[in-house]
């Protein structure tokens, strides 16, 4: 990560901590909840990587990490493309999912180019599109983290009722499944939305 070190420490403890959490996750629910948390669980364990300050990961080059993490998220994009195509009942969480491994993927290529690299990539002439892309995926993440806080607010409801869980959520409560924390699950990519807010402001 070219940005303050503190700062890429920081986002290494959160973006650790929220794949850890997803990664308990996988063990139990739906097959959809259990994909959902294995792609979070992904994403927050590459975002770690990803925001390693340089002292950090002197031992492996920045271009041999950057090629390692734009391979596996280029991956991780067409698995979640094809799954919010064959199964549109948690479609928009699945193209989130496309959306966050691109930006890994736009992320990584800048890693791979150094800081130097980085800069030319940014401010030539040729590089208009990626600075494009990079004020498209900051729009995004703004966005996305604006509604993911605004839904961690609580909804006033029956009197003695628990609350309402949202249709269709990944984090839903089946029949007979295992308990389930969904506002935890929202915070955590809440938390993922910001990581990957802030680091793309590192480009």
């Amino acid at each position: 990560m070219h940005g303050p070190e503190p700062v890429g420490w920081m986002l290494v403890a959160l973006c650790g901590g929220v794949g850890a959490y997803c990664l308990r996750r996988v063990r139990g629910g739906t097959p959809g909840q259990r994909r959902a948390a294995a792609g979070e669980a992904l994403m927050g364990f590459g975002m770690a990587a990803m925001a390693l300050p340089a002292s950090a990961a002197e031992p492996l080059p920045p271009a041999v990490l950057g090629a390692v993490l734009g391979a596996v998220f280029g991956g991780a994009a067409v698995y979640e493309l094809v799954l919010a195509l064959l199964g549109p009942e948690h479609r928009p969480h699945h193209l989130h999912h496309v959306v966050g491994a691109l930006a890994m993927v736009h992320m990584a290529l800048a890693m791979a180019a150094g800081p130097a690299g980085a800069h030319a990539h940014h401010t030539a002439a040729s590089g208009a599109p990626a600075e494009a892309l990079t004020g498209a995926l900051l729009a995004y993440f703004a966005l996305y983290v604006l509604l993911a806080g605004a839904r961690l607010v609580p909804v006033p409801g029956p009197a003695g009722a628990a609350g309402v869980r949202r249709a269709g959520s990944p984090d839903a409560v089946a029949a007979g499944g295992p308990p389930r924390l969904p506002e935890l699950a929202a915070a955590c990519r809440l938390s993922m939305g910001m990581g990957m807010f802030a680091m793309l402001l590192t480009l």
